[in-house]
């Protein structure tokens, strides 16, 4: 792995001499002739777009510094064995971050896939505007569950390996530069690090980085305990190194007595670790057992227990300190064996053994075994679907990493129901699936829901009843002073998704005046009744039902928040209904598909038309179908596959209609209902997208079209024609369409 300290091949004047760092590093890690020219094109390309004089001879520029860190992070993917993509996407990204290349010239330059991880990683990259989240509470909760969101939130992003290797690499190139940084960014990076991607590193199985990220972090945000472990063993070092040597000796010998052909080393000592078992156990240093540690490899797991029982006979052996992660791995994959014994000398020795395939996987994580996508094959996309099914499992952060969290959160894993967003300061706020805009107002302060007018999400304007998605950055406009509108309760336009918002809502409107509730409940029903042609409507026995003093009780709780209009209007349906007058409400239209045989399967798409089975294919259900318009035979359904149908499909085209196999339809309704509308470009589109949206069909369009006298824009009535399921639907339809810009009013025709 890279050190942390790393060596740069420098020029006469002091500068990191890109060129020969490139070469330099060619040759270091073997790297194959295509697989360097592509590297060397990422290079040149981003040095061309940071100095802006490109010059093919030379790749050194003053202004060097992303490119000096792009190099960094592909040093530490190469180690890694990431892909060519992965290495050319790490080499611009710091670029594309800052602003000097954009992700359309890398398309265009590198393809879908580099643009693709650059673009995924500066949505992680969004995590590094986080501020002292250890530091304070946010939003009510304390730090440990604000650095749990944002792990929940990284685990529902990831939907490729290498995007948080990506992103783990830039981590560690961030914190190695931290040293000649103020105080506040060293301790920011620091935090972000241990709280984020130490733990990611852990899960990925990414050992040697995770200790490394983890030492680093420790030494801003405790620097005397770090200051005092680092003396303690530099003090001891002599003394140990002595006596690893001399133990080391011991045990190579008897891998040759038991002809295993090994490998003995002292164990890298890691600060964090070493003081978090200081603290955890309450020791002193020199009661720590892994400040003598040592790492044996051998080839295979027999060899692993055999040593294992040598060392035991050999040395007392210490029972709570012994750990078999080979016959039960670790949730990251992680396998070894752990002991410690009492060594030469009555010194407490730790040691693991685990094979050279172990050791590289302890190493590399999820590196060691994973193969990218590079196929277009569909087994080569299942394979690599179910391996992100299985990474995301691996990346459900445990309580073995929760520990150092409030523990009301160390049980809990990723929830499939939920959404991750930003706030523009980079805190993370989990909210329901299909949440919106105004939900998310609603949760951060219940002022800034009141006087939401507005939202942007990732720097672009959106409707409040857009629905959210993980890793969005949302930013709310307000209006100085403000109130929430009636409309934010409607359930078919969808302002509100969250019962929480919601109640805040109706609790607002509940503390307004008695009289204005009333004026305002009157104007939303009668809205709502206008729009569904529901006339006479008795509402004295209406209020009954919701046991209101009359009519002006039932407006007063619909002003209030406490009753809402669709209840009031399933509420009238329910008695028409019992009363035998659905008629007054929707007339109801017959089923419109075909029962195949005396099956539970229909066929949809045929109407009460007549219908047979082919019989030069006979299809069964669940075969793709087609449908044929005979002369006089009705419909005839063939196979996709058939080749009558095939022939029929060149020689007679239209009589072609499209059928599919499904359930018994349900009961459906034909409505007419009027748009009044202006006319302008795209109009129609929007009507039928949203109509489309809610899963409805529309029978028949006509449109009424008129010249006004008094204005220079051509108005027009657009007459639909639809099939509802239900009174409920019609209103959210009615609803969704006075949304769209140039509707004036869409309401229900009873002629």
């Amino acid at each position: 792995m890279v050190k942390v300290r790393q060596y740069h091949p420098q020029d006469d004047a002091d500068q990191v001499d890109i060129h020969a760092w490139v070469a330099e590093f060619i040759q270091r890690h073997a790297i194959a002739e295509n697989e360097a020219a592509a590297f060397i094109h990422a290079c040149a390309f981003a040095s061309d777009a940071l100095t802006q004089e490109f010059d093919p001879d030379t790749l050194w520029s003053p202004a060097a510094g992303c490119l000096q860190t792009g190099l960094e992070m592909a040093e530490i993917l190469t180690e890694l064995s990431l892909d060519t993509a992965a290495i050319q996407s790490a080499i611009l990204y710091r670029a594309v971050r800052e602003g000097r290349i954009s992700l359309d010239k890398v398309r265009r330059e590198f393809g879908s896939e580099v643009a693709r991880l650059i673009d995924n990683v500066l949505r992680m990259a969004v995590i590094s505007t986080l501020r002292n989240v250890q530091s304070r509470s946010v939003f009510g909760h304390v730090a440990g569950q604000q650095a749990h969101k944002t792990r929940e939130m990284l685990v529902s992003i990831i939907d490729d390996i290498r995007v948080p290797l990506i992103k783990i690499a830039e981590r560690t190139c961030a914190i190695r530069a931290l040293k000649n940084a103020s105080s506040d960014k060293q301790i920011r990076v620091a935090r972000e690090v241990v709280d984020v991607y130490a733990p990611l590193a852990h899960r990925l199985g990414l050992g040697n980085l995770k200790w490394e990220l983890e030492d680093l972090a420790f030494r801003y945000l405790q620097p005397r305990d770090y200051a005092a472990i680092a003396s303690l063993l530099a003090e001891k070092r002599r003394d140990r190194q002595a006596y690893i040597a001399e133990t080391i000796g011991q045990v190579e010998e008897q891998l040759k007595t038991l002809n295993i052909q090994g490998e003995v080393s002292g164990r890298p000592k890691h600060i964090y670790s070493i003081w978090l078992k200081m603290q955890r156990k309450n020791l002193s240093f020199s009661e720590v057992y892994d400040i003598r540690a040592l790492r044996v490899l051998v080839p295979s797991v027999a060899d692993c227990y055999a040593m294992l029982g040598w060392l035991h006979n050999r040395w007392e052996n210490i029972p709570s300190e012994y750990d078999d992660y080979i016959a039960a791995p670790k949730e990251n994959g992680y396998r070894s064996l752990h002991t410690a014994v009492i060594g030469p000398e009555g010194k407490i020795l730790e040691i693991q053994l685990r094979t050279f395939d172990m050791h590289s996987a302890a190493e590399l994580g999820v590196c060691a075994h994973w193969r990218y996508k590079g196929s277009d094959t569909k087994s080569a996309d299942k394979s690599y679907e179910e391996k992100i099914e299985w990474l995301r499992h691996v990346l459900e952060w445990s309580k073995e990493i929760e520990s150092q969290d409030s523990a009301s959160h160390s049980q809990q894993t990723v929830s499939d129901d939920r959404i991750y967003v930003f706030t523009p300061e980079g805190h993370v706020v989990d909210l329901p699936v299909g949440a919106t805009p105004l939900d998310f107002a609603y949760y951060v302060h219940t002022d800034l829901g009141h006087r939401c007018r507005g939202a942007k999400v990732n720097n672009r304007i959106v409707p409040l009843n857009s629905a959210l998605h993980t890793a969005d950055q949302v930013s709310i406009i307000t209006t100085r002073q403000g109130e929430p509108s009636r409309d934010w309760l409607s359930a078919s336009i969808g302002y509100l998704k969250t019962s929480r918002a919601r109640s805040k809502v109706q609790h607002w409107f509940r503390k307004q005046n008695q009289q204005h509730n009333q004026i305002e409940g009157k104007k939303l029903l009668d809205r709502q009744l206008t729009q569904l042609s529901m006339l006479d409507i008795d509402l004295e026995k209406a209020a009954q039902r919701f046991n209101k003093q009359g009519a002006a009780g039932l407006y007063a709780a619909i002003g209030a928040g406490d009753i809402g209009v669709e209840q009031v209007i399933n509420s009238v349906q329910g008695r028409q209904s019992k009363t035998k007058n659905i008629d007054n409400i929707v007339a109801q239209e017959p089923s419109t598909a075909q029962r195949f045989e005396s099956s539970d399967v229909y066929i949809h798409g045929v109407g009460n038309l007549l219908t047979q089975m082919a019989r030069c294919c006979r299809p069964l259900p669940g075969d793709s179908i087609g449908g044929y318009i005979t002369q006089g035979r009705g419909i005839s359904i063939h196979r996709q596959d058939c080749g009558n149908f095939l022939r029929l499909q060149g020689a007679d085209a239209q009589r072609i209609i499209k059928v599919e196999w499904g359930g018994q339809p349900q009961q459906s309704y034909r409505v007419k209902i009027v748009l009044d509308t202006y006319d302008r470009n795209g109009l129609l589109f929007d009507i039928t997208k949203t109509v489309d949206r809610l899963g409805l069909h529309i029978a028949s369009m006509q449109t009424d079209e008129k010249t006004s006298r008094k204005k220079t824009m051509n108005s027009s009535h657009i007459f639909l024609t639809l099939d509802v399921p239900s009174l409920d639907q019609l209103s959210a339809v009615l609803s969704q369409l006075n949304q769209i810009p140039n509707v004036v009013a869409a309401r229900r025709v009873t002629d």
